[in-house]
């Protein structure tokens, strides 16, 4: 029960965060700013070929840059532990956890293109699918030496 409770308020935690317009990690005033849906913005506006989904970032590399890409990799590696927790004993439960982090990953910039103040990038699912293989495989690396 505690293993799905912490992964339903990590779920819920990122969403908030991705829903929140303006975010600033350096600024902890800025995490409770109030949401505004682009009424704009369709599924296609933002997935279609040559879209700003599938772009490079626009702003610097600065420390607010580097303290987002740590927190995409740390949560969405936490996340991606829970997901393993959570599944059954079976075959492939690592892959399986790891598709469904990154089915989660690529829902939530989705999402977060749909947010005023928020953009999504595939670039950003590709760290959060990363930071969550590499705590799977340190996971599975560390039951396997265990085991012996």
């Amino acid at each position: 029960m505690l293993k799905r409770s912490l992964l339903i308020l990590l779920l819920l935690s990122i969403s908030k965060f991705s829903h929140t317009p303006h975010l600033l990690v350096t600024d902890p005033s800025t995490w409770t700013n109030s949401s505004v849906w682009d009424h704009n913005a369709t599924l296609w506006s933002i997935l279609h070929p040559g879209s700003e989904f599938y772009t490079s970032y626009t702003y610097g590399f600065n420390l607010e840059f580097i303290l987002r890409k740590i927190a995409h990799l740390s949560f969405f590696g936490m996340l991606g532990l829970l997901f393993y927790w959570n599944l059954k004993e079976q075959r492939y439960r690592y892959v399986k956890a790891w598709f469904c982090l990154a089915a989660f990953a690529f829902l939530d910039e989705v999402h977060q293109a749909f947010i005023i103040g928020r953009d999504g990038r595939i670039v950003d699912v590709m760290i959060d699918s990363s930071g969550a293989a590499v705590m799977l495989f340190v996971l599975y690396k560390v039951r396997k030496s265990s085991t012996r």
